[in-house]
């Protein structure tokens, strides 16, 4: 079955697909059944800052099969362009879904990433609540593993061996998209995903935010609260100017477009 690139949405001078998480699982699990792999990308807001003021991160990720918004700035944005994305697409969510429709399809999953020891607790979450699904390998490569030639060449070894359908890569950005980009013309039929931090919410050694906390987009505010020394440059100092002139650029858009008629 043949698909279709769903339909771009700009913002702040990035695009990002305009899809729902059913949508997004369906497009995966077509393209696997036709042979061909592909590369998920999830922009929030820090992702989003990488697009618009990094040249070479932005072409790193250009050629991503799927931009998923996960980020509610990324969602407000496009309502006030006049562009509405249908709903978040969160890389945390995405995990469950993706592991749910390979349990259904009979497709494997690899676990590359996330600190010592989380992956396989996370592969045995996903396995007890989606029975029948085949976690057919689990890797944390160690710190700096990117600088050293033969920690990749272990990498590539162990998914060779397991072979697997999609992988699920949770080595934060930008690190896991250069890995991702790096394989990706070694297994061209798996698809790959990054999602960041997903695997210790799974696990729950990293709690996330309470649902409507998700849905406020106060999700940021849990996660300072936690890691405060990590993150709040990332969220205070670039985060929120930067998100409102993502909102507030979005609202100009709509504005011009709407005097342009007269």
């Amino acid at each position: 079955m043949s698909t279709t690139e769903p339909k771009r949405v700009m913002i702040a001078g990035a695009w990002v697909h305009s899809i729902t998480m059913d949508g997004a699982v369906d497009v995966i699990a077509h393209a696997l059944d036709d042979g061909r792999g592909g590369w998920v990308v999830t922009p929030n807001l820090d992702i989003l800052h990488k697009l618009t003021h990094d040249r070479s991160f932005a072409s790193l990720v250009e050629p991503a099969s799927l931009r998923l918004a996960d980020g509610m700035p990324l969602i407000w944005a496009s309502r006030l362009a006049g562009t509405p994305l249908p709903e978040r697409v969160a890389g945390s969510d995405l995990v469950w879904a993706i592991c749910e429709r390979a349990a259904r399809d009979d497709r494997s999953v690899f676990l590359l990433g996330g600190d010592e020891g989380i992956a396989p607790k996370a592969a045995e979450v996903f396995e007890d609540r989606y029975p029948g699904l085949r976690v057919v390998g689990t890797h944390c490569p160690p710190f700096g593993f990117e600088r050293d030639a033969g920690q990749r060449a272990e990498i590539i070894t162990r998914l060779r061996e397991a072979n697997p359908d999609i992988v699920l890569v949770a080595l934060g950005c930008p690190k896991q998209e250069k890995l991702i980009a790096s394989l990706l013309t070694d297994f061209p039929k798996a698809w790959f995903l990054g999602i960041g931090i997903s695997l210790s919410f799974v696990t729950g050694d990293v709690q996330r935010a309470p649902r409507w906390a998700q849905k406020l987009g106060m999700e940021w505010i849990h996660r300072l609260i936690q890691e405060p020394g990590r993150l709040g440059r990332r969220y205070i100092i670039v985060g929120i100017p930067f998100a409102l002139r993502v909102l507030v650029g979005a609202a100009g858009t709509r504005i011009r477009g709407s005097a342009s008629l007269f």
